[in-house]
């Protein structure tokens, strides 16, 4: 099989599939959630994500389906009336969408795909700032500077911050920020189908504020639901038991490498791409300006050679990612997760460079 550098779902860490087998081995799958075996796995991978992420006490893990549930669920949980989404990007854009779904004011900045924002100048009061660290769709990623600076434009907004195809790459400032989320597919390298949504207790007490006056919620998801059960290392549904097992098991793999690592790899690889794309007579780097240039998913532009170069690298065993929405023909995107060794990078620069078109 090809190496997987589809942003999501992407190649699965090295250790999943033994990790995998030993849960089979151990009935994890059919666990019961109420089980003390389950609140043990619960407990390994939130003790595990704090440390890997550095989190300050007073902050919670919870678990939902995706990342995608976790734009409703924070939405419903955090916003009575107003939100204001930065959109630079699909993802980005679903965000702000599912807010006037659900019947709020959303206000949005938006830009055109693979650009960054310009310095902001307040001129609203929502109660919630949506981020989306790193918009997966083009290979955009927000400065940490710009969006640690919300804390002081809007004190008393809650800073709520998508970083699904980033984490755990990104050194967060949690004094800074209230909410963080992630679906578990992209850079930890495990099969979709469990989203982590981390929140302090500002948002619990807003969840909780909202609920008191009578403000729907949502229901068996509500925040101060699965907060309750989490203090107990419990979900209030069964969840993804054999999911959130392997989250700990490749989480606790990560604080043996240690986070630093992963991100003096992540900036390795990340430099050896974009050196090859900015010198490539064909291939060229989507994002243009250095300050906003993902670390995490690199998009080249290939214009009508994309399919071609395509199969080139597919026929040396490496599976790029294709380009997204309307540029799906035009464009093609890397993963560059810690499941991506610096080997598998410096073999993808070198084939890149010795392509020669057909014609």
């Amino acid at each position: 099989m090809p190496v997987n550098f589809t942003p999501g779902p992407s190649q699965l860490y090295f250790t999943v599939e033994g990790h995998a087998r030993k849960a089979f081995r151990e009935g994890v799958p059919s666990l019961s959630h109420r089980s003390a075996a389950f609140e043990k796995i619960y407990g390994h991978a939130t003790e595990g994500l704090k440390a890997l992420l550095q989190l300050p006490a007073g902050f919670q893990i919870l678990f939902a389906a995706s990342a995608t549930e976790i734009w409703e669920r924070s939405i419903q949980n955090l916003v009575a009336e107003s939100s204001l989404h930065f959109v630079n990007g699909s993802f980005s854009k679903r965000y702000f969408e599912i807010a006037t779904q659900l019947g709020k004011h959303a206000l949005k900045t938006e830009v055109p795909a693979g650009q960054g924002f310009a310095p902001y100048t307040p001129a609203a009061s929502p109660e919630l700032i949506a981020l989306t660290h790193n918009e997966t769709s083009t290979g955009v990623a927000l400065p940490l500077d710009f969006i640690h600076a919300f804390r002081n434009h809007h004190p008393e907004a809650l800073v709520v911050v998508d970083a699904v195809s980033s984490l755990p790459y990104p050194k967060f400032d949690f004094d800074k920020i209230d909410s963080l989320f992630f679906s578990v597919q992209k850079a930890f390298g495990l099969p979709a189908g469990l989203g982590v949504w981390i929140v302090n207790e500002k948002c619990i007490a807003r969840a909780e504020h909202l609920q008191s006056k009578g403000l729907p919620i949502g229901t068996y998801h509500n925040l101060p639901t699965l907060v309750a059960n989490s203090k107990k290392n419990q979900t209030p549904e069964t969840p993804n038991v054999l999911s959130i097992y392997l989250l700990a098991q490749v989480v606790e793999d990560f604080n043996k490498k240690g986070v630093e690592a992963i991100r003096k790899e992540t900036d390795y690889k990340a430099a050896l791409l974009y050196h090859t794309l900015q010198k490539h007579p064909i291939v060229k780097p989507f994002v243009t300006e250095a300050r906003v240039q993902s670390q995490t998913v690199l998009v080249a532009h290939t214009g009508t050679a994309t399919a071609e170069i395509s199969k080139f690298l597919i026929q040396h065993g490496l599976q790029p990612g294709d380009g997204y929405g309307e540029n799906k023909k035009t464009q093609l995107r890397f993963a560059n997760f810690p499941t991506h060794s610096k080997e598998t990078y410096e073999l993808l620069v070198d084939l890149l460079e010795k392509y020669e078109p057909a014609n």
